[in-house]
């Protein structure tokens, strides 16, 4: 019941957290056109699918005592795996674009147009359904257990896992960590050379723009690589080690403690790459403060005039008290 109670939590965080950063990129899009933020926008749309497959899970948990079948349990998992796998591979998308437009920048725009983006983002999609749902097209994947949980350990059988895992999971890390690592290089050449430049007393006394734009990028990409190394590397490491040597951890551990820091990158995406956005960031602090008036409104309302009729004189003096 614990552990239902907390994936509840969690995938209600994802999902309010997810649902209004791709409310906003969707019409950022449509005022500027912008491409790129295409592959930020299927971030949240993967994150929220997470959240939702991920609330699936959590009501099962609630239900205990719960035998659902095995075809149940397979399709459940299936989604489960292709969420993540798609708010994974999304991550190499985001990742992938802006290297190109850190090193291609005089040809991102004729090599980055509407069609391959929708053709990368179809193959993305197809591709994270592939391999959430291989286990139920091909049923030696699957392992006949009849525990009445359904878990990642219950239903899918080690080959898979470990295919999945040597063959999906580390190649994209790798990459990920590449293109990230690469920018840094970037940023950090950049800071050298505006170092350089400004000891030799030909920029002045203060930091030139570029510097402090630099700088922020390089934080910017620190953090989006260990955020996403601490989530997701501890869980695929421990669940390799347990399906090599069942006895040395036990998989509770692994789906208790290191799945939930796993998902909890589902969390901090919109947040890492909404923030990394000005104009997103921009229509995020719009809307909460709209919401916040539109809160105080009504708090203010009740409170200075309880029990009187509803009237248009007492409802703006209230609003402009509180203003």
């Amino acid at each position: 019941m614990a552990m239902g109670a907390i994936l509840a939590v969690l995938a209600s965080l994802i999902l309010a957290a997810n649902v209004p950063v791709a409310i906003i990129l969707l019409c950022h899009i449509q005022k500027s056109g912008s491409k790129g933020l295409c592959f930020v926008l299927n971030l949240a749309l993967a994150d929220a699918m997470v959240g939702f497959t991920v609330m699936g899970v959590a009501m099962d948990e609630l239900s205990q005592p719960y035998y659902p079948s095995q075809n149940f349990c397979a399709l459940r998992m299936a989604f489960v795996t292709s969420s993540c796998a798609a708010s994974i591979l999304s991550l190499i998308l985001v990742a992938c674009d802006r290297h190109l437009a850190i090193r291609k920048p005089f040809h991102y725009l004729q090599l980055v147009t509407g069609l391959r983006v929708g053709l990368c983002l179809l193959g993305l999609w197809l591709l994270a359904a592939v391999v959430g749902f291989l286990p139920v097209f091909i049923p030696s994947f699957q392992r006949d257990s009849k525990h009445w949980k359904c878990s990642f350990f219950n239903v899918f059988h080690p080959s898979y896992m470990l295919t999945m895992f040597c063959f999906g999971f580390f190649p994209a890390l790798f990459l990920f960590l590449y293109l990230y690592c690469d920018m840094l290089k970037i940023a950090w050449v950049h800071v050298q050379h505006i170092q350089k430049v400004k000891q030799a007393g030909l920029a002045g006394s203060c930091p030139p723009p570029r510097a402090t734009s630099d700088m922020k990028a390089m934080r910017t990409v620190a953090v989006l690589i260990g955020c996403f190394t601490v989530s997701w590397l501890p869980f695929f490491i421990a669940s390799v080690v347990q399906m090599v040597c069942p006895e040395c951890l036990p998989y509770k551990v692994i789906e208790n403690f290191l799945w939930l820091l796993g998902l909890g990158n589902s969390l901090l995406n919109p947040l890492l790459y909404s923030y990394w956005q000005r104009d997103v960031q921009l229509q995020l602090s719009q809307l909460a403060a709209a919401l916040k008036r539109r809160l105080l409104f009504h708090l203010g309302h009740g409170r200075c005039f309880p029990g009187r009729d509803t009237k248009a004189l007492p409802a703006v003096s209230c609003l402009e008290l509180q203003d």
